[in-house]
């Protein structure tokens, strides 16, 4: 196991994540590759669960709201709420209506790596352009 994934796991333990968040965080995560189908299949199915429901929603705006070098945390979940809007319940498109100011402010999100001058806001300004266009379909 790499040191993120464990300090990942005790943070887990330390704050009393429930299942489904731990599903959440993992798929939102700062690793370097995206979520895998399989787990955002697995969260767009508990969208339908009414406990569930506020805790997976509840992690993704927490993600959603981080800047700076936890750009991953905030693309990821972009990826992951444009796959439960499409597969997920009802619910989860209507929340996002409710909070689209929220996903358009992610269109002016700016992070520049200092290592490689590489631009990963781009990611998160185009991956919110497209959901904010999808919700408004």
């Amino acid at each position: 196991m790499q040191a993120s994934g464990l300090l990942r796991n005790v943070r887990n333990v330390v704050h009393n994540y429930t299942e489904v968040e731990i599903k959440v965080r993992e798929a939102t995560s700062n690793d370097p590759w995206g979520p895998s189908s399989s787990i955002m299949a697995e969260i767009a199915d508990l969208t339908y669960n009414m406990t569930a429901f506020p805790e997976i929603m509840g992690i993704i705006w927490k993600r959603v709201s981080d800047t700076g070098k936890n750009w991953r945390h905030v693309y990821k979940s972009l990826v992951l709420l444009d796959y439960l809007v499409k597969t997920g319940a009802e619910r989860v498109q209507n929340q996002c209506k409710e909070n689209i100011y929220s996903i358009q402010t992610l269109k002016d999100f700016q992070y520049v790596d200092n290592r490689d001058y590489k631009d990963h806001g781009k990611n998160v300004r185009e991956r919110a352009t497209q959901l904010v266009s999808l919700l408004k379909d």
